[in-house]
């Protein structure tokens, strides 16, 4: 695709590009993630580029065994080659359909503003002119630092009052502010990360574990929590995964979901993820399964369809795994 638009890469062996943007990823810091994503932009100004991407990353989610994913996309990044935050859009759904008509997974879209950009009401719009199409929600990204949930209350607004679904990248880089503002303002059905929600859980000497007001919200609320292991080791939110809040949290019996956050820069798959999980905590399939129907039940797919998925699907591959006696580091 770079070669296509006359694009310079860093490398254009596949294994270097890969190493590049793992390393680029990797400097604990959430603004230094984020840089490398200048060169995959710049790859998806075209329909068919767009297209082919989507495609690809249905693809590569289905080779993976995941069943259902609800991927993020940033229409106000691909509008430099002339295509309109709609056109972006619809090239995204379309090469999603072209992909899913062959494989047994389903896939939503969750268009998203940037937080640092003033376009949020327009993306807002956008997501909603394509709720039938496969959006099924909006969110806000990028860097956290200066650029509150509250900042977009009007983008919220819009895609509440029209009874849509909204995630808030909250609780990442940021902390308690960001998930109070995410949900008591704005509305957040679903926290993008929030793994800073650990800092208003104390554990005591004697193990005596106290919750605050905000984490006792969170917990009593059932409210999701998409959390990135990988991800949020290289953005410095813990040294390694066997220190990631997540296992205090699923302990804690919050509404924990895994996710890959982004699996180029991070170099993950869902497998990766639920294979470094079982070797820091010990994890099973009972662990993953419990973990793989929070993520559906808190999923923005209609609730029929969700259940579908649930009985159809999850409950009997996990349970040809446990009969099979398969090791946990097998592929789930």
């Amino acid at each position: 695709l770079a070669a296509e638009i006359g694009h310079e890469l860093p490398s254009t062996d596949a294994e270097e590009l890969q190493a590049w943007f793992t390393e680029g990823a990797n400097r604990r810091d959430l603004d230094l993630y984020l840089q490398p994503f200048e060169h995959t932009i710049a790859v998806m100004q075209s329909r068919e580029h767009i297209e082919r991407v989507a495609a690809e990353c249905v693809e590569d989610l289905a080779a993976d065994g995941v069943v259902y994913a609800e991927v993020r996309m940033a229409p106000e990044l691909c509008i430099e080659g002339g295509l309109t935050p709609d056109e972006a859009v619809e090239a995204m759904l379309a090469g999603f359909d072209k992909a899913k008509a062959d494989r047994p997974i389903e896939v939503g879209l969750l268009v998203t503003a940037m937080r640092h950009a003033a376009r949020s009401t327009e993306i807002a719009e956008v997501a909603l002119r394509h709720r039938d199409q496969g959006v099924v929600g909006f969110d806000i990204a990028g860097s956290e630092s200066g650029n509150p949930p509250s900042r977009h209350l009007d983008a919220f607004r819009i895609v509440a009052q029209a009874n849509s679904h909204i995630t808030i990248h909250a609780g990442e880089a940021f902390g308690l502010p960001s998930i109070w503002e995410a949900l008591q303002i704005c509305g957040a059905e679903r926290l993008g990360h929030g793994v800073r929600i650990i800092d208003d859980i104390t554990v005591e000497p004697d193990g005596q574990v106290a919750l605050g007001r905000l984490a006792s919200f969170v917990r009593d609320r059932r409210v999701p929590l998409e959390m990135c292991p990988t991800s949020n080791v290289h953005t410095g939110v813990c040294d390694t995964i066997a220190e990631h809040p997540i296992g205090l949290l699923r302990d804690l019996r919050f509404r924990v979901t895994v996710n890959t956050d982004n699996r180029l820069m991070s170099n993950t798959s869902m497998t990766n993820e639920l294979v470094q999980l079982h070797e820091a905590f010990g994890w099973g399939w009972s662990d993953f399964e419990w973990l793989t129907i929070n993520a559906m039940k808190s999923s923005f797919w209609p609730f029929d369809q969700r259940l579908r998925i649930i009985d159809e699907q999850i409950k009997p591959g996990y349970a040809a795994l446990k009969a099979a006696g398969l090791g946990t580091s097998v592929r789930p």
